[in-house]
């Protein structure tokens, strides 16, 4: 039997890359998008019109909330009277149902997927004319994926409809609600684009001490991408005793000893407070 799907925030940024790639997929998907901006992107980028709220959820096998973080409690609240027994409900982040803003139905199926995003070593994601470094459309990415609640026969489901709606995939890994939110905001938020905006940041200082703009830009993203490679083992290498004794010496003046404590479940937990 075909699931019918209810994507619901199907004209947004995150709603028309799905949409795109549900089109064609063996599911009946249904259309949810209240504003008229994004209902005409549907049409014009993806040739699918909306329905109504009442009329994609009625039947409906799944539905997923391709919305802001802040807006799944209430929405997930507003449709939950609406849901039969044994649908659904997938998020694409798990800061939500980490913090308990699903309704408390035992008989619904809770299911979180995220992708990993194009590896920055994927050729695929760089290639002339057309990259594709969210993923989703010509890179490989991986995809993480966790049943939060519901019988362990729905997680088969839930990780194909993952894997189409963040097609094309590599790897598809199964973890916990709480692993994912380690993942993020813990790794790729908290620390990831934190340091990512400090490098940034030490770019724009270089720069303001007279180094040219484009020679510290040049300079910085050229090292990032071999300095990377040595890092993550994607080559075999070593630094240079200077490299090291750099690192040695530059990671207590920028980090604080006790920095691995952002993965702490209540830092994890606060961060998510702070998100939704």
């Amino acid at each position: 039997m075909t699931a019918k799907i209810a994507l619901f925030g199907a004209g947004g940024k995150m709603g028309v890359r799905l949409s795109q790639n549900l089109k064609g997929s063996p599911y009946e998907v249904r259309h949810v998008e209240p504003s008229a901006v994004g209902q005409e992107r549907l049409r014009t980028e993806v040739g699918v019109e909306c329905m109504p709220m009442a009329q994609a959820l009625d039947g409906v096998d799944v539905v997923i909330l391709a919305v802001p973080d802040t807006l799944i409690g209430r929405l997930a609240a507003d449709m939950a009277p609406q849901l039969k027994p044994g649908t659904m409900v997938m998020t694409l982040d798990a800061a939500a149902p980490f913090a308990g803003h699903l309704p408390d139905r035992a008989d619904l199926v809770y299911f979180v997927a995220h992708p990993c995003h194009p590896s920055i070593f994927h050729p695929r994601a760089h290639q002339a004319g057309s990259p594709d470094y969210f993923g989703g459309v010509a890179a490989p990415q991986s995809v993480v994926s966790a049943l939060m609640q519901g019988p362990e026969s729905a997680f088969d489901l839930g990780e194909s409809i993952a894997k189409t709606i963040y097609q094309p995939i590599e790897r598809s890994y199964r973890v916990t609600v709480e692993q994912m939110a380690m993942l993020e905001p813990g790794l790729s938020e908290t620390v990831c684009a934190t340091l990512l905006d400090v490098m940034r940041e030490a770019m724009d200082e270089v720069i303001a001490r007279g180094v040219p703009a484009d020679a510290a830009r040049d300079f910085l993203l050229g090292h990032m991408t071999i300095l990377s490679a040595v890092i993550f083992k994607q080559i075999p290498g070593q630094f240079s005793d200077a490299c090291n004794k750099a690192i040695v010496h530059g990671k207590p003046r920028l980090m604080r000893d006790d920095w691995k404590n952002v993965f702490d479940k209540d830092e994890i937990a606060e961060s998510i407070r702070r998100i939704t």
